[in-house]
């Protein structure tokens, strides 16, 4: 019974993770599928890059809490005592990275997503809240003064297992160290391109005007 809970909670995550909010945005309000313009990813990035301030900003919004919630479905099963205390850490990483996978391969849109660093960013909000604090602090920092979204999402990605170095921030357990030099790792190599495009001053920037309502 409780395998059968456990693989019924990741299914979900998996389902959560898999809503492709680019998607449903850009075809339900602006007529476009965001996956035939710009970098052709269904993510936040690409919906800045593509549609603007106002629906980038509510496709972030809406992958960031879809990964946040995924994640948090590992308290039901602590509550339900399908797992033990000590494995909720475990079960949060396996939920997120789930979400992710589900967000970067969504079943709703033949399995075409974005690359996952919103809903990943949810995820280590649900697991180490102070640090995904400060890392997407720097994320709005570095947005708001290069206009990059790619790079802000780099350099939030390697901050996070920096910061988890600090003192104050050290975790009990080593497994988010290293899921932290993983994530980072992972959002440097999905943006290949994007590091490729920067070194040559000819990526896009995100329209993010505070003037522009687009």
């Amino acid at each position: 019974m409780e395998i059968v809970i456990i693989g019924g909670i990741i299914l979900l995550a998996y389902l959560i993770g898999a809503i492709p909010t680019a998607v449903w945005v850009g075809k339900s309000y602006y007529g476009i599928d965001v996956r035939q313009h710009g970098s052709g990813n269904a993510g936040a990035t690409n919906t800045f890059r593509v549609l603007g301030k106002k629906p980038g900003s509510i496709v972030m919004a809406v992958d960031i809490l879809k990964g946040w919630a995924a994640t948090s479905l590992a308290n039901f099963l602590l509550y339900w005592d399908v797992i033990e205390p000590q494995q909720l850490i475990l079960f949060k990483l396996i939920l997120g990275v789930v979400a992710v996978i589900g967000h970067i391969f969504p079943v709703y849109v033949g399995f075409k997503g974005g690359k996952g660093v919103a809903t990943l960013m949810g995820m280590v909000l649900a697991v180490h809240l102070q640090v995904a604090l400060l890392c997407l602090g720097i994320f709005v920092v570095v947005l708001l003064l290069t206009k990059y979204v790619s790079l802000s999402s780099m350099l939030a990605a390697i901050a996070f297992p920096l910061l988890l170095l600090l003192p104050m921030f050290k975790p009990d357990t080593v497994l988010l160290p290293i899921f932290g030099v993983f994530i980072a790792v992972m959002v440097v190599l999905t943006h290949k391109k994007n590091i490729t495009r920067l070194l040559q001053g000819v990526e896009s920037k995100a329209n993010i005007n505070p003037f522009n309502s687009k």
